[in-house]
């Protein structure tokens, strides 16, 4: 989470600074309500144990003040940063695609492996979105990179710790 709250982070990783953070629409709806939830109900709470704690005295050996205070830090940290990714997202709303017959951001691509057929399916997301475990990729991770523009048949080398390897586009599919 530390890396999270970098404030000198100028754009995803591994690409120039002032690259715009592309997200879905629910994605950015989900990054507004956990914002507005920790603004508007965790840390009132959290200020209020803070100052119910501190009238208790010595605020040095009080542990509800002592986490308290810690945790009123980290819902700082987290609101500072969910506040400067709101400002610099782009919102793409892959439902609006017209070319879906190619990759672009948004799309749900089925591709397969030419070392063993095996299908893999992926959808792909903004940074903050991406959830491997789920089929969601980041459009910045080395596959989804290695995807875009693609159409069904072509074949595409991705460059993986294990080496070259060839996948080529089975299905694209957009919402």
């Amino acid at each position: 989470m530390a890396d999270e709250e970098d404030e000198g982070e100028e754009g995803p990783p591994g690409l120039p600074p002032g690259t715009p953070f592309y997200m879905t629409p629910a994605g950015h709806e989900a990054l507004r309500a956990e914002l507005r939830k920790l603004w508007d109900e965790e840390r009132p709470k959290v200020v209020e144990i803070v100052s119910w704690a501190a009238g208790l005295g010595d605020r040095s050996e009080n542990a509800d003040y002592q986490y308290g205070k810690r945790r009123l830090r980290q819902i700082d940290g987290r609101v500072r940063f969910l506040r400067k990714r709101l400002e610099r997202v782009q919102v793409v709303d892959p439902a609006a695609q017209t070319r879906r017959d190619q990759v672009f951001f948004g799309a749900t691509v089925t591709y397969a492996r030419a070392s063993d057929d095996a299908e893999v399916t992926i959808t792909i997301v903004g940074v903050d979105e991406a959830d491997s475990a789920a089929g969601r990729i980041s459009w910045v991770a080395p596959i989804a990179r290695a995807l875009l523009g693609a159409r069904v048949g072509d074949t595409r080398r991705l460059r993986t710790p294990a080496g070259a390897e060839e996948i080529e586009v089975v299905a694209i599919a957009y919402p």
